[in-house]
């Protein structure tokens, strides 16, 4: 292990078990054979030993995640900035303040065993064991929903879900039952936006965002509150891959974004985000054209800029997969002072959700005393026994209020940190009804199209032709187009063009917006979206970031009788930039350069493609070139490389390969932005450092907008 990491993880035991062991601690003399009678015979029933090791194998397994099932997770720590007591009591968001985290990424869609590069949406849950209590912050990599209220969630998931009748497609949302119900149901045209976005397949779990989602609230020790929206900022920018470079990393590692965050943190690249809130004063609550409450919507960084608050490193990976990442049990109500809800229907509907499902995935009511989900702060209170039940609770009460203990436990007042609800006022008659503030459900939609580059435009048009494109029946493709028209004209018309279909009027279809049959359509339908939203710089990951190159995935590729010189300047320049440099051959084992030691070889063209990699760099020798040029997978390697406008390099004789890859499907590769090629290999390495910086070359793709 990385030494930096020990440093850091001082207390961590590793395993010195010298035997081995039943439950009960027995030692076991041989776990190779089952007891039988006589060594032909039959197995004996007393074989305590053979029954409980098959007892446990068979369950091992226990339901998974109905949603999130996939993820990846990581300790850490949390380090407050300068003092936020002006907006809130909580401790651990106080000076200086360090709190441990457990950090969990996943899919939505998908099952356990999907794909990391799914199109989706990715969870994004920080457990923060602060010493008021735990605090879970449950949130997405996305800062708006599919849906307004937590009413409909089931019926969005088992919309999105592979269909029932022969469970297919997994993972994926490009199907009939999904878009049926996304055709009918405008609230969700946000949320496709971003799910259409290259948002939807981040370069790795290190290089997304994450957002609370909900709008909750800040109190401070004078009971004064605030309107906050929680956001996650990585510091080594946002980065996404393309659709075709998705589809082929699932097919050559479906455990990319996994391997990625385990081997950063292995390598003492700990991943890091700020954590920020954007603050709204309640005086100010209805000032915005839409409404703080609607999970459908975002409050623009122009409108409330970020503010922020401390910052986040995932320093340790777990132990155990399935004790801390599978059993982790993520909560909204896991809250501490100086928060609270607002009554954002989708988020009042979750809170019911998540203890009901960690009821059923972890046995029962004590899923708290699971090691992963113990509070670090004392727990005193009444609850006994139940299923799996760990604490040996003594004495004589389990009862409040009593006079045989003493009264204890003691309710903590206010000034103890006792956590008290805000006092907000409510009024209202009981009815199911939704305000008609959440009713303008285009405009935002139209905010984020707005503010997408050219290229980001296109990528979304394309993702949904892909989509719609999957979807059989033409009347779901036809309410798509009409929905994308609400949205802009010139969208469902680009994207009309993909499917062959002209963008219909409402009047050509019969188009049910998700209005109850004895509902005034009033209450619930949407006008188009406003012409006047403009467009938030925020919203789009194509612009200067300025990042380094720090971590970034270099491939070298080479063969026997590279330039070690090149070689070796290259790797070198590149490593002080803190980039991760592997060096792949068609062949594993050791290279042997025209000049200096033989070098380890990281991989083959056998195992390895230019998908897993950010740029690629061919240095020169002859011999390594002409071997190189003999091989189709180290063309390929270079030519998707290229297709997916990552950043190329070559020196000396490595020119003459990429003039090559040139006349093999890559035209146009050596005069494009983002290729690097120089005789004079001394300028070549800063040149690729500054082009690795900029991470993508757009202008190789054609546009459609």
């Amino acid at each position: 292990m990385n030494e930096k990491l020990k440093e850091l993880d001082k207390n961590r035991e590793d395993s010195i078990d010298q035997f081995l062991t039943t439950n009960q601690g027995l030692r076991v003399s041989d776990d190779q054979n089952s007891l039988k009678a006589g060594d032909r015979g039959p197995s004996l029933l007393e074989d305590f030993i053979l029954r409980e090791k098959i007892t446990h194998f068979d369950h091992e397994r226990i339901p998974e995640r109905v949603v999130h099932a996939r993820g990846a997770a990581a300790h850490g720590i949390f380090e407050a900035y300068d003092s936020n007591s002006e907006f809130t009591k909580a401790h651990f968001l106080q000076p200086g303040v360090k709190t441990p985290v457990f950090t969990r990424f996943s899919t939505v869609a998908g099952s356990r065993g999907s794909t990391d590069l799914a199109r989706d949406v990715r969870g994004f849950a920080v457990k923060f064991y602060t010493q008021e209590g735990v605090f879970d912050l449950v949130g997405n990599n996305m800062p708006v929903f599919f849906i307004q209220d937590a009413i409909k969630f089931p019926d969005l998931i088992h919309a999105v879900k592979p269909e029932p009748n022969n469970e297919i497609p997994q993972a994926a949302s490009a199907h009939d039952t999904f878009w049926d119900f996304i055709s009918i149901t405008p609230e969700s045209m946000h949320m496709i936006m971003w799910v259409m976005s290259d948002r939807a397949i981040p370069r790795s779990l290190r290089m997304m965002e994450g957002f609370g989602v909900h709008t909750f609230r800040f109190i401070n020790k004078e009971g004064k509150a605030r309107f906050v929206k929680f956001h996650w900022k990585p510091m080594l920018g946002v980065h996404s891959v393309v659709w075709d470079e998705a589809q082929l990393i699932s097919g050559r590692d479906p455990d990319f974004h996994r391997r990625d965050l385990w081997d950063s943190i292995e390598n003492g690249d700990f991943p890091e985000w700020e954590l920020g809130v954007q603050i709204v004063e309640e005086e100010d609550e209805h000032k915005f054209d839409f409404d703080l409450l609607d999970a459908t919507k975002i409050i623009p960084e122009e409108l409330v800029p970020v503010t922020k608050l401390g910052k986040m490193t995932l320093n340790r990976n777990p132990d155990n997969y399935f004790a801390e990442t599978e059993q982790v049990a993520f909560h909204l109500g896991h809250l501490v002072p100086g928060l609270d809800f607002t009554n954002d229907p989708l988020l009042q509907g979750r809170l019911f959700s998540y203890t009901d499902t960690q009821l059923k995935r972890l046995g029962g009511p004590n899923f708290h005393e699971i090691p992963i989900n113990r509070s670090v702060a004392p727990v005193h209170n009444n609850q006994r026994d139940g299923h799996m039940r760990q604490e040996i609770n003594k004495g004589q009460t389990s009862y409040s209020p009593n006079t045989i203990a003493k009264g204890c436990p003691f309710q903590a007042g206010q000034d103890m940190s006792g956590f008290t609800s805000y006092a907000e006022r409510v009024d209202g008659q009981k009815v199911r009804a939704r305000s008609k503030s959440f009713i303008d459900h285009y405009s935002q939609a139209l905010l984020f199209w707005n503010s997408m580059t050219d290229t980001e435009k296109t990528h979304i048009v394309k993702a949904l032709r892909f989509e719609l494109g999957k979807v059989k029946m033409e009347e779901i493709r036809k309410r798509m187009l009409i929905q994308l028209a609400q949205v802009d004209q010139k969208l469902a018309v680009l994207v009309g063009n993909g499917l062959g279909l002209q963008v219909p009027s409402a009047k050509d279809v019969q188009l049910n917006l998700g209005v109850p049959a004895d509902a005034d359509p009033a209450d619930y339908q949407s006008e188009p979206a406003k012409s006047d939203v403009g467009s938030s710089e925020a919203l789009s990951m194509d612009k200067p970031q300025n990042k380094g190159i720090k971590t970034r995935q270099i491939a070298i590729l080479a063969a026997d009788g590279a330039s070690g010189a090149q070689l070796t300047a290259m790797k070198e320049a590149l490593m002080a930039e803190g980039a991760m440099v592997k060096l792949v051959a068609p062949h594993l084992g050791m290279l042997k350069p025209d000049s200096g030691e033989a070098m380890k070889i990281d991989g083959s063209l056998q195992t390895e493609a230019s998908v897993l990699y950010d740029a690629v760099y061919v240095p020169g020798g002859q011999s390594s070139v002409d071997t190189l040029k003999q091989e189709p997978d180290a063309v390929r390697f270079v030519r998707e490389a290229f297709m997916h406008c990552k950043p190329i390099a070559a020196s000396g004789e490595g020119v003459d390969f990429l003039k090559a890859t040139e006349k093999m499907g890559a035209d146009g590769l050596l005069d494009s932005e983002g290729v690097i090629s120089g005789q004079n290999s001394d300028d070549v390495p800063q040149q690729f450092i500054e082009a690795i910086g900029k991470h993508r070359f757009w202008s190789r793709e054609k546009s459609l907008v």
